[in-house]
């Protein structure tokens, strides 16, 4: 469970918008929308169009991509930061093991990315990020699920990610 919190904060530290169909109850048609995929070697995609958050993510590698078990995971992130991020800043973050939900929870930001070596506040500006997690090696094999929306203090978007059917 410490890889996966460890790892998500990395993610989310600088930290495919899923297709969805409008249901047509008064004679309208479905609207489908896009994956938006985050750029670089990675399984992120933004969960909303990420064009008014407080982060601008330039790009997200991974190494190895997928991750392996009992290997280490390399996360290399670069983005902007539009404005600054204090204590109060909080994710909504939910991982789940096919269709098992194993985390639910909502930590303060500032609280975690000191797994990654960041504290609060957080400036404006560039940021860039290596972190290396070492996995370990008994995790269950199957499909992962990992949705982390992040917000500031006063709830405004700073980002949302998605990352789907992360195999081990």
């Amino acid at each position: 469970m410490k890889f996966l919190s460890a790892a998500a904060t990395a993610l989310l530290s600088l930290a495919p918008l899923p297709v969805t169909a409008t249901p047509s109850f008064f004679g309208s048609q479905d609207v489908i929308s896009e994956a938006i995929p985050v750029k670089g070697d990675n399984p992120l995609e933004y969960c909303s169009d990420p064009s008014g958050n407080i982060l601008d993510i330039k790009s997200v590698d991974l190494s190895p991509n997928p991750p392996e078990p009992g290997r280490t995971l390399t996360i290399k992130a670069e983005g902007t930061l539009h404005q600054r991020v204090e204590k109060g800043a909080y994710v909504l973050l939910e991982v789940k093991y096919g269709l098992i939900t194993l985390v639910r929870q909502r930590p303060d930001l500032c609280d975690q990315i000191v797994n990654v070596d960041l504290e609060c506040p957080l400036e404006e500006g560039t940021m860039t990020l290596t972190k290396e997690v070492q996995l370990p090696a008994q995790i269950p094999p199957g499909k992962y699920t990992v949705h982390a929306d992040v917000f500031s203090k006063d709830d405004e978007r700073i980002t949302c990610l998605d990352a789907k059917d992360i195999k081990f």
